[in-house]
Formats: C-alpha cells, structure tokens, sequence
C-alpha cells in the first residue's frame, strides 16, 4: 500500500509542478565579514502555484541570487498543497496564525477581487482564489506572512466536509 500511495505522490509532483506558475515574494542579501572582505548569500522566498486551489511556498538560500530563486522554486514545487474553494472565495472566514503574525481571511462578492498586500497576495492569487479580503495582522514579515496565510487556507472546511465530521 505505500508503494501505491509513494506512485501516486510522485504523479501528482510529475503533473501539477508543469503548469504552476511562480512568483518570487522577496530576496534578502546577507553578508558575513570575513578576512578578505564582505561575503555575501541570498535567500529567496517564493511562492507556487497552478491558480486551481494548490499552491506551496518555500524558502531557498544560495550564494547567488538566481540559484536561491530555483531552489526556492524546486522546494515549493514538492510542498505544494490543496486549498478548499467556493466558487471564487473561501467558505468561511479565517485567522491564519504564525509567530507574531495574523492575517484574517473574509470571503468576498463575486468581482471584488484579491484584497491583500504582500506575501498573503501571492498565495491567495497563485491559489486562485479570485474574491477575497485579507488583512494582515501583527508581523509584517514577509516569510510569517506567508506561513500565516497557509495556515488560514488550511484550516478552512467546506460544508460537506465538517457536515462528516460531525457525523
């Protein structure tokens, strides 16, 4: 049986990373001071997704930039989940937390749009969640952010769902 579900993980990674659309969120440059000098990394946070409820998110550190970006990539590609949708929006209102950050998720009217800003905007864009407010509280940083957001679009349940766990 874990064979079965290890050969269905590996077509799910083998289909949905094609399409997915990528989006970096931010690039910090941090520099060691070392005999010779400065010495210089980056780290890259980027966002993934197929803009039909899966996305994932990664962090990916190099000493060049470029290299970062594709390992940020690579690394999202695998922890790509699924997110539940109604529609356009979300079922229910939500409040994703991680460290000090919050941000509250609202399902919007049709043709509201993504209200968010930053790293919240990423994830519920690339999620394809088109009519959502998002507010962004506590933490501005950029990678709790982002954690926080993923952990609202987790805890949500469409009806059927919690109608079966109340079963």
């Amino acid at each position: 049986m874990m064979k079965r579900e290890a050969k269905k993980n590996e077509e799910f990674q083998q289909k949905s990373p094609a399409e997915a659309l990528e989006r970096v969120v931010e690039v910090n440059r941090c520099a060691k001071v070392v005999k010779g000098g400065r010495r210089f990394s980056f780290s890259a946070l980027v966002v993934v997704g197929d803009r039909n409820g899966q996305v994932g998110y990664a962090l990916g550190k190099a000493r060049e930039n470029a290299d970062a970006i594709r390992k940020a990539t690579e690394a999202a590609r695998r922890n790509m989940v699924k997110v539940t949708m109604l529609d356009r929006t979300i079922p229910h209102e939500v409040i994703g937390r991680y460290g000090a950050s919050r941000v509250m998720l609202r399902p919007a009217t049709k043709g509201t749009g993504v209200i968010a800003g930053g790293g919240a905007r990423a994830v519920l864009d690339l999620a394809g969640i088109r009519d959502v407010l998002a507010k962004s509280l506590g933490s501005g940083s950029a990678l709790n952010v982002v954690k926080a957001t993923m952990n609202g679009l987790q805890q949500l349940r469409s009806r059927e769902e919690t109608a079966a766990l109340r079963q």
